[in-house]
C-alpha cells in the first residue's frame, strides 16, 4: 500500500487523466447504451432483434474505422487526440438525444461506439503502456477502474435522470457534461506529456522489440491470444445488452441488474488493483491462463439460476474477471510488441475488441427471436471459456520461450 501511495503522488496527474477518459468511454459502452434499449425499440417500433441487429451494424462499422482513426495517437500528442475525441463524444451523445430518424440512430450509436467505448479507452491505455515501464501494471490498473466506477455510478444515476427528465434528457445532460466538465479537465492532466522514469530495466529483464503492426498481424501467436482476450467483451457485451431481457424472462425486478453493476463493479476494482501489482512482480504474460476461469463460473451461474442471487454472484465473478482482464490487456501488448507502434496496435486490438461486442447483440438477439434459450446460450459462453483458457496456457508458454530468445539474441 504504501508502494502504491507514493506511486500515486509521483504520477497523479497521468493517472487522473487516464482514468477519467475510461469513467468517461462509459457512455458509449453497451451497459450504458443498453439502458435506453427498451424505450429506443419502443419509439422506434424494433424487437430485440432489429435493434441487436442496427447496434451489430454500427459497432461493426466503428470497429472498421478505429485502426486508422486510432493510429493517429503515434502521430499527435496525447492531449491533441482528446481535443478530437472528446468533442465527438459529446455530440454523439446530444445526437441520441435529438434523433427521431433510424439513420441519426445508426449515425449515434457509430460514434458512441467509435469515440467512447474505442478512442476514450484506447487513447487512455496507449498512453499508460507508453509513459509507464516498470510500473506499468500498477498505471494500467489505476486507469482500467474508470470504467468500474462508470459501471457504478452511471446505471442508477441514468435511471433516475430518465425518470424526471425522460431518457432523451439524460443523454442531453451526458452530452453536455462531456463538452463543459470532462473535456477541458482531461487535456489539462494530459497536456504535459509523462517521461517515462522506469526506463532503465532491472539486470535479467527480457529486452522489448519494437514490432510493427504489420509484424504482428504475421505472428501466430496474437490471433491465438484474441481468442481470449476477446471473450470479457463479447460475453459481457451480450448479457448486458440482453439484460432487460433475462430480467423478464426470470420474473426479475429491473433493479436486480441496476443494483448489481455495483457489486461487479467493486470486485473489477479490487482484482484491477490486484493484479496491477501481480503484473508488475511476474508480468502479463504469465498471468495470461487465469482471467477466463471466473469468467466462465459466471456464465455457469447465471444460465442455471432463476434466483435473484444468481445475477449478484455473476456480477461479483464477472468482476473478478474483468479486473483481471482489464489491467492484463493494457500491460500484456507492451510486453508483447513494444511501445513504439503501440498505437497503431492498440487500435487494431481494440476493433477487434468492438467487432466482437457488435456480434455479440446482433447474434443472440437473432437467436432469441428463433426461440433459442438464452440460458443456454450462456451456458455456451461458459464452455467456450473453459476450452480457450488451454490455449492462453499455450500462448503464454511460447510467448515467455520467445522473450527469453529475443533477450539472449540482444
Amino acid at each position: 500500500m504504501t508502494h502504491l501511495l507514493h506511486f500515486l503522488r509521483e504520477n497523479a496527474r497521468w493517472v487522473t487523466g487516464g482514468f477519467l477518459l475510461t469513467f468517461f468511454s462509459s457512455f458509449g459502452q453497451t451497459f450504458f447504451i443498453s439502458l435506453s434499449a427498451g424505450d429506443i425499440r419502443t419509439e422506434y417500433g424494433l424487437s430485440h432483434g432489429d435493434f441487436g441487429t442496427i447496434y451489430m451494424l454500427a459497432t461493426l462499422a466503428s470497429a472498421a474505422s478505429l485502426p486508422q482513426v486510432g493510429k493517429i495517437i503515434d502521430r499527435i500528442s496525447v492531449s491533441a487526440t482528446v481535443l478530437l475525441a472528446a468533442p465527438l463524444l459529446g455530440f454523439a451523445c446530444l445526437l441520441m438525444a435529438w434523433s427521431r430518424s433510424l439513420v441519426l440512430l445508426v449515425l449515434a450509436i457509430y460514434l458512441l461506439r467509435l469515440f467512447g467505448q474505442g478512442m476514450f479507452t484506447h487513447i487512455a491505455m496507449t498512453a499508460m503502456g507508453r509513459w509507464f515501464a516498470a510500473q506499468r501494471g500498477r498505471a494500467v490498473s489505476l486507469t482500467a477502474i474508470g470504467v468500474n466506477l462508470g459501471e457504478a455510478v452511471f446505471p442508477v444515476s441514468f435511471v433516475l435522470a430518465a425518470a424526471i427528465f425522460g431518457w432523451r434528457g439524460s443523454w442531453l445532460m451526458a452530452g453536455a457534461f462531456i463538452l463543459v466538465v470532462a473535456l477541458p479537465v482531461i487535456y489539462q492532466l494530459m497536456k504535459v506529456e509523462r517521461v517515462p522514469q522506469s526506463v532503465v530495466r532491472e539486470p535479467g529483464s527480457p529486452v522489448e522489440r519494437d514490432w510493427t503492426r504489420g509484424e504482428v498481424l504475421r505472428d501466430p501467436l496474437f490471433w491465438a491470444a484474441l481468442l481470449g482476450v476477446l471473450a470479457p467483451a463479447f460475453i459481457g457485451t451480450t448479457i448486458f445488452f440482453h439484460q432487460v431481457y433475462l430480467s423478464e424472462q426470470r420474473g426479475w425486478p429491473p433493479t436486480v441488474f441496476a443494483a448489481s453493476f455495483a457489486i461487479m463493479s467493486v470486485m473489477t476494482i479490487l482484482f484491477a488493483l490486484v493484479a496491477g501489482q501481480l503484473v508488475d512482480r511476474f508480468s502479463a504474460i504469465r498471468l495470461l491462463p487465469s482471467f477466463l476461469v471466473p469468467l466462465s463460473l459466471s456464465c455457469f451461474v447465471l444460465a442455471s439460476t432463476e434466483a435473484p442471487w444468481g445475477a449478484y454472484v455473476f456480477m461479483a465473478l464477472m468482476g473478478v474477471s474483468y479486473g483481471f482482464s482489464s489491467t492484463l490487456f493494457g500491460a500484456l501488448w507492451p510486453e508483447l510488441y513494444g511501445t513504439k507502434h503501440l498505437g497503431g496496435i492498440r487500435s487494431l486490438i481494440v476493433a477487434f475488441m468492438v467487432f466482437g461486442t457488435a456480434m455479440g447483440p446482433g447474434l443472440t438477439g437473432t437467436l432469441i427471436d428463433l426461440g433459442i434459450s438464452y440460458p443456454g446460450q450462456i451456458a455456451a459462453m461458459g464452455l467456450y471459456c473453459v476450452v480457450i483458457i488451454v490455449v492462453m496456457l499455450f500462448v503464454s508458454r511460447q510467448a515467455l520461450r520467445r522473450r527469453a530468445a529475443e533477450s539472449v539474441a540482444a
